[in-house]
């Protein structure tokens, strides 16, 4: 306990850049989830996803990502056989961890799962710092199904979506007027699905308890709103002949690059409230137990203070401003060609496979999810549409997430042990 004592404020200025280090990761890897599609499909510019990502991701992640968090992630570890420093240097090497393996992925420009990067790191340093008894293995196989759950359920939900945009409205004499009847009922399902995914994961922590029939009223009535806004803009929408002598569905496209607009918004600002955590939950957990007598207590829970949320908020904001465009670029424009209608289709089908997945408590990855959705319309298309190089090395990228999690947070955990104690 003396170290807690002795090195409190050095510990807790090394939690602080540890987390915001975790913070700039999510950012620089995780945001592409919202805005990759819209890059891809050109609905916006790679400047403007990243000025749109900043405020979305920043109002979700501070104003909606208030969450107690758990501090040992999705019940992966067992609290009460935790002492408060190693609980303190294990979460602390967690951080670093992950942040490192989020590094080096975006680099790359992997696509990887925050999520599954800080669990791995957090079942490492318990493994090792603890016992191997302490971790609850039976909650890591629900992790590694939804490896394959979560993209197959995305990916299945993405090929209906597209091929009904397909028969509704590219394969009809008339796209452009068919277009402009069916595309504001796909705002409502957009407005709506990504309503209940907030709702029911976010908003709560600023107040706004709501029962699951009030979200859901809730998230109609948003999805209204979304579907009367896009009725007023797409009235100006007029077609373009000249663009449709080069691309016979130009015009079509431009009524579905509104809808993407809308899409990533509301995407970034869910991720922001939803994957906030990743970073700031093991920070929480340290300045909840420096905070504490004298290091003495440890609650399975802790309450996220403002500051750490800011801190948490603007650390994405920076990793996404600074880096981001490398996975948007694989997400967007590697993986299959994407038009503003294929987006969309990947985008609503990301948004209700969370929702629907957090309803029955399964944990999927956004990640996983969206990447999944992407290959479904690709193969939508047919096979020779999916850059399968590419796909490769993303589905080895996740294979290595977790492993590679455990063993750097054993690595960062003996040393700062060593250094510490």
């Amino acid at each position: 306990m003396s170290f807690i004592a002795d090195y409190g404020f050095v510990l807790l200025v090394l939690a602080c850049v540890f987390g915001f280090f975790m913070a700039w990761g999510v950012g620089a890897n995780d945001v592409a989830n919202a805005m990759g599609t819209s890059v891809g499909s050109r609905a916006l510019t790679i400047k403007q996803a990243i000025v749109v990502a900043m405020v979305f991701e920043f109002c979700g992640a501070y104003l909606a990502g208030g969450q107690v968090t758990e501090t040992i992630k999705s019940g992966i570890v067992d609290a009460s056989m935790i002492s408060p420093d190693l609980m303190v240097l294990g979460m602390m090497s967690a951080l670093l961890a992950a942040g490192t393996w989020l590094l080096v992925a975006s680099m790359k420009g992997w696509p990887v799962s925050t999520t599954h990067s800080i669990v791995g790191a957090v079942i490492g340093f318990a493994a090792v710092g603890i016992s191997v008894d302490a971790v609850h293995w039976s909650g890591v196989g629900p992790i590694v199904a939804s490896w394959v759950v979560s993209p197959v359920l995305s990916g299945t939900i993405a090929f209906g979506v597209f091929m009904s945009v397909q028969r509704l409205i590219i394969d009809t004499e008339d796209p452009f007027h068919n277009a402009k009847r069916f595309v504001p009922l796909y705002m409502f399902l957009t407005g709506f699905m990504v309503a209940l995914m907030t709702l029911s994961k976010g908003l709560k922590h600023i107040g706004l308890d709501l029962s699951g029939g009030q979200s859901f009223l809730l998230a109609i009535g948003v999805g209204v709103l979304v579907m009367l806004l896009g009725i007023a803009l797409l009235t100006r929408i007029k077609v373009d002949v000249e663009a449709d002598k080069a691309f016979h569905f130009s015009s079509v496209e431009k009524v579905f690059a509104v809808l993407m607009i809308f899409t990533a918004c509301s995407m970034a600002f869910a991720h922001g409230s939803n994957d906030v955590a990743n970073a700031v939950g093991p920070l929480a957990a340290v300045v909840g137990v420096l905070q504490s007598e004298g290091g003495a207590a440890i609650s399975a829970k802790s309450a996220v203070p403002g500051w750490v949320l800011l801190l948490g908020a603007v650390g994405i904001v920076i990793g996404l401003a600074t880096y981001g465009y490398k996975v948007i670029a694989t997400i967007g424009k590697q993986i299959t060609e994407l038009t503003p209608s294929r987006g969309f289709a990947a985008e609503l089908a990301t948004a209700t496979t969370v929702v629907g997945a957090s309803a029955i408590g399964l944990p999927v990855s956004t990640t996983h999810t969206l990447v999944g959705a992407v290959l479904g319309v690709g193969i939508a298309r047919g096979i020779g549409a999916l850059n399968l190089g590419v796909v490769g090395k993303i589905f080895m990228s996740w294979l290595v997430t977790l492993p590679v999690g455990a063993g750097l947070a054993i690595v960062f955990f003996l040393i700062l042990r060593g250094i510490f104690t």
